[in-house]
């Protein structure tokens, strides 16, 4: 697909005068935001029962952040859907059942697969920042490969890097413990750089994977998808 068929697809979209219809990805979002808010909901009642006010306020700030996204087409900000589906998964598992159900000390692997997770899907959301806005014939920008597979590593490791100043800032002014002591490091910085080195690892496995399959000649699965996000998105490509 070349970018000819793309800007077809968009004078398609904006041809049609009405605004397209909610995405999979937009309605599962919205189905998934529903759940979970109703999850934290239930936990909350018994909080405010006992007058646990920190952990209930913890929660509450919790579904908070998870409304953030939502609320952003208030302020005509234009987040992705698929965007804001993985961030609201990301924080409902690391915060809520890391920390409010504990899942980091029950779990010795929740805290390695969630960083492992992460790392491969902010590779896989830098690799397709780029590759659309490569592939969009409004946007004057002609990268390599390589380039792309580089930009979504350093994009996953410096997001993960960013995570890993939160967790900090979490521990130190709310008393939390996403940054655990171990046997041998009472301080929390191996913890740190092991979630660091398996972010960087999830992000490589991407990166390497991106940049095999920009040298493919036949790429339709990846190229049609850009074609609707550009459909769906306009305003993020000055369209």
């Amino acid at each position: 697909m070349g970018k000819e068929g793309d800007s077809e697809a968009g004078t398609t979209g904006a041809a049609s005068g009405s605004p397209p219809p909610p995405s999979v990805a937009a309605r599962a979002h919205l189905l998934v935001l529903g759940l979970l808010l109703a999850v934290m909901a239930v936990s909350l009642v018994p909080l405010l029962i006992r007058r646990d006010w920190a952990s209930a306020a913890f929660v509450a700030g919790i579904m908070a952040v998870c409304l953030l996204p939502a609320c952003s087409r208030r302020l005509s900000v234009e987040i992705p859907s698929e965007v804001e589906l993985l961030a609201v998964l990301f924080v409902f598992a690391s915060l809520f059942l890391g920390e409010v159900h504990h899942w980091y000390e029950r779990y010795w692997w929740w805290d390695a697969a969630l960083h492992t997770t992460s790392g491969l899907l902010l590779g896989m959301l830098g690799f397709i920042i780029v590759y659309v806005l490569n592939e969009d014939a409004a946007v004057d920008l002609h990268m390599r490969p390589a380039f792309v597979a580089l930009f979504a590593f350093f994009f996953a490791v410096g997001l993960g890097a960013i995570w890993e100043v939160f967790e900090f800032a979490m521990d130190e002014w709310f008393g939390t413990n996403m940054q655990p002591a171990t046997a041998t490091d009472p301080s929390g910085l191996t913890d740190t750089m092991q979630d660091l080195i398996v972010d960087a690892i999830g992000a490589a496995v991407v990166s390497v994977w991106g940049w095999r399959y920009l040298r493919r000649p036949h790429r339709q699965r990846i190229d049609s998808w850009a074609a609707r996000f550009i459909a769906r998105h306009p305003r993020l490509f000055g369209d």
